[in-house]
């Protein structure tokens, strides 16, 4: 655990008492201050009181009297599109707000660094899709080549629950927009946007607030290095604002698809290959079509973010290639389950969003499409030109027969529940053919995250297959 830095003998305040909210509160303890909790749920009351800490009902007059800080859980809005009353309340008495995020980096460093021959280091990793998969890739790279990682924050464990590091360590976080947008400090040493689509539009009031809340991390974060993806307008704005000259290898601009050359630092990858250009020549070159765990252009978009990471760290590219050769892949993106008569079956449930879902069939030919859920603001169109290789999909969701109708141009069958879906892709499939679970929606109508929803696809192709 990281104790908190800064509040010894305070009263801090802790709204919202899930994964991070109680960590934060533990967190806090260990650095000596005094946790006043907060949580509207009773599960979460109870979960506080059953570790010993002091309740408090925030929304009550006068609750912040005596409060050093207000430390908030990303999951609760604190602007848009309504802030909780009880963050409005703080606002008011003039109580400062955070969030877990800007807890661990104000306290990540302590005086015992000045022992050490190498620095701890942090990547922090955001972006609409492909944070978590080039998260775990370079944590998987760095532990593969010797180097000592820990991974957490929105994927793995709670950023405050990681171990205090050891000389040379090097921590990875995943960080979604929840949790850029509100934090005090931000100071990566590197950072990673993998790419922009919209998302979470209604928590930012639109694509705008959504990329600033993205952006914050290098604005107001100052990483020695930016690895910034510029398949997408905002990427490129990014990587022109962060430099001074083409030259300055401050940032690596990654790509998938487009040859990106001139005198700066770039890695990219075209038709299956990986490339490293420096100075203007190639220093590198990795083969990755065959990687398992890698499928698909987005994959590959991924594997140069991570690649570009584990090389500001001094890693070789051999040893980033062992790395990548070895990776076993995340569950629920692009998750291989099974592969029988010659039918794969392949679990993206984290393909949430119609971006994601449109680099998931991108990666793949003659699909069987389980797809459908709680839709997302703009609807479907943007998705059909990426159907081509859809023989037929297969719709669930409580409004799988609306979500079909979208569907223009595609055989659709509507099965609402996986069960259904499973059964009937698997009775349609031939040789050659791959199931994919890939919603383009959220989860919520039917299952309580994209993971149940995952582990439902996982058990009903194991029901199916035998």
């Amino acid at each position: 655990m990281i104790p908190v830095q800064g509040f010894k003998g305070q009263n801090v305040a802790v709204l919202g008492l899930g994964r991070s909210g109680i960590t934060a509160a533990r967190a806090l303890q260990a650095g000596g201050a005094t946790p006043i909790c907060w949580d509207d749920g009773v599960a979460g009351q109870e979960r506080a009181k059953s570790e010993g800490f002091t309740l408090r009902d925030l929304n009550k007059q006068c609750a912040f009297d005596g409060i050093s800080a207000l430390i908030t859980s990303p999951g609760i809005p604190h602007l848009y599109p309504t802030a909780h009353p009880v963050i409005v309340a703080a606002w008011a008495a003039g109580v400062p707000v955070d969030n877990d995020i800007g807890l661990f980096f104000r306290s990540f460093a302590t005086p015992e660094w000045n022992n050490f021959e190498t620095q701890p280091k942090v990547i922090a990793v955001t972006g609409s899709n492909g944070k978590s998969t080039t998260s775990a890739l370079i944590h998987h790279i760095l532990n593969a080549a010797g180097r000592p990682a820990q991974l957490a924050g929105n994927i793995g464990i709670g950023v405050l629950d990681i171990e205090p590091p050891l000389d040379g360590d090097v921590v990875v976080l995943e960080l979604s927009s929840y949790q850029t947008d509100l934090a005090r400090s931000l100071t990566p040493d590197v950072a990673i946007l993998t790419n922009l689509s919209p998302d979470h539009l209604d928590r930012h009031a639109g694509p705008g607030g959504y990329f600033a809340a993205k952006r914050r991390l290098f604005a107001e974060g100052g990483p020695d290095r930016a690895i910034i993806g510029i398949d997408e307008p905002e990427g490129q704005y990014l990587a022109n604002q962060l430099v001074e000259t083409l030259a300055d290898d401050r940032l690596i601009r990654v790509s998938s698809g487009q040859k990106i050359t001139g005198m700066g630092w770039s890695v990219f990858a075209r038709k299956g290959f990986l490339s490293e250009h420096r100075k203007g020549r190639q220093v590198a070159s990795i083969d990755l079509r065959k990687i398992a765990g890698l499928p698909g252009a987005h994959n590959h978009q991924n594997a140069c973010a991570a690649y570009a990471a584990c090389r500001t760290l001094g890693l070789a590219p051999r040893q980033v290639e062992a790395g990548l050769q070895s990776y076993p892949g995340l569950p629920h993106r692009s998750q291989m389950i099974s592969e029988i008569n010659g039918v794969r079956y392949v679990n993206d449930s984290k393909a949430t969003n119609v971006d994601a879902a449109a680099k998931a069939l991108q990666a793949f030919d003659n699909i069987r499409w389980i797809c459908g859920g709680l839709e997302k603001e703009g609807g479907l169109d943007t998705l059909l030109p990426f159907t081509k290789s859809v023989t037929k999909a297969y719709v669930i969701g409580r409004e799988a027969a609306q979500f079909a109708l979208q569907l223009k141009g595609v055989e659709v069958a509507v099965c609402t529940s996986m069960e259904n879906a499973v059964q009937q892709a698997a009775a349609d499939a031939q040789s050659g053919d791959v199931v994919l679970l890939a919603p383009a929606a959220a989860s919520f109508d039917q299952y309580d995250s994209f993971e149940k929803r995952g582990d439902d696809f996982v058990a009903q192709v194991n029901a199916v297959t035998g």
